[in-house]
């Protein structure tokens, strides 16, 4: 009896103990596991670009192109190619650095994403030179897909050289196509297409318009092709 009570004791200590032993290596897998994916995690965090610094004589300042590296490169980068590195990231803001006294600000004080830029320059007889950056910048998710891209809108922006007076110059939800400079008029004209049929779109069916922007006192532009004007271009053609 003595024997029996023996043997069972060391049976339920076994069995306790195998238990133990099956429980901790649970809790060991399960730690293993959220520490892999913690670093996982880590290893594709964004990573934050400073591309090569962009100098423009006419400026007092430089411009510092900040890029968002959105995947993970197992390989290694060669910065020394930064122009082929940047193209397949977002570029969503500038530094711009002032070349004598170091003073360094930043273009944009929201998340956006900047399409292109282009440093424009009137010229007229009879008027000082006028110089300004001209920037297509992606800021509203116009088409509800949780994304910033091409698809969205286009929204046209004007800054001097120094990257302040950042100005909204083309309505929401619109894309702009292309600009041209009036230097007599010292007027900026862009044509922009509009999301008028509301299917967040920006497609052939949509209506086109031209802006006026005045640039001695950049502000948002003024259509030029007013509705009224539009059906009465319609009752010639279409009737």
């Amino acid at each position: 009896m003595i024997h029996k009570k023996f043997l069972n004791k060391i049976t339920t200590a076994i069995v306790l103990s195998t238990f133990t032993l099956s429980c901790e290596a649970s809790v060991t897998r399960r730690i293993e596991k959220t520490q892999v994916k913690a670093a996982e995690e880590q290893k594709l965090e964004p990573n934050i670009i400073y591309s090569d610094i962009i100098i423009k004589e006419q400026s007092d300042y430089l411009m510092i192109p900040v890029y968002l590296a959105e995947h993970n490169q197992d390989k290694e980068s060669n910065y020394g190619l930064s122009r082929s590195y940047v193209r397949d990231n977002k570029l969503y803001n500038f530094i711009f650095y002032h070349k004598q006294d170091g003073e360094s600000h930043l273009l944009l004080n929201k998340k956006a994403i900047i399409n292109s830029f282009e440093l424009l320059e009137t010229k007229s007889a009879s008027k000082s030179p006028i110089r300004f950056w001209l920037y297509k910048i992606l800021e509203q998710d116009t088409n509800t897909d949780k994304k910033l891209n091409s698809e969205d809108a286009l929204i046209g922006y004007l800054s001097d050289l120094s990257g302040k007076n950042l100005q909204q110059i083309t309505p929401n939800n619109t894309q702009v196509i292309n600009w041209v400079i009036v230097p007599s008029q010292n007027a900026l004209f862009i044509k922009i297409i509009k999301d008028s049929n509301n299917d967040k779109k920006f497609t052939e069916r949509d209506k086109t318009n031209f802006i006026r922007v005045n640039l001695d006192k950049p502000a948002m532009g003024s259509e030029i092709i007013s509705d009224s004007m539009e059906q009465e271009i319609k009752s010639y053609i279409l009737k």
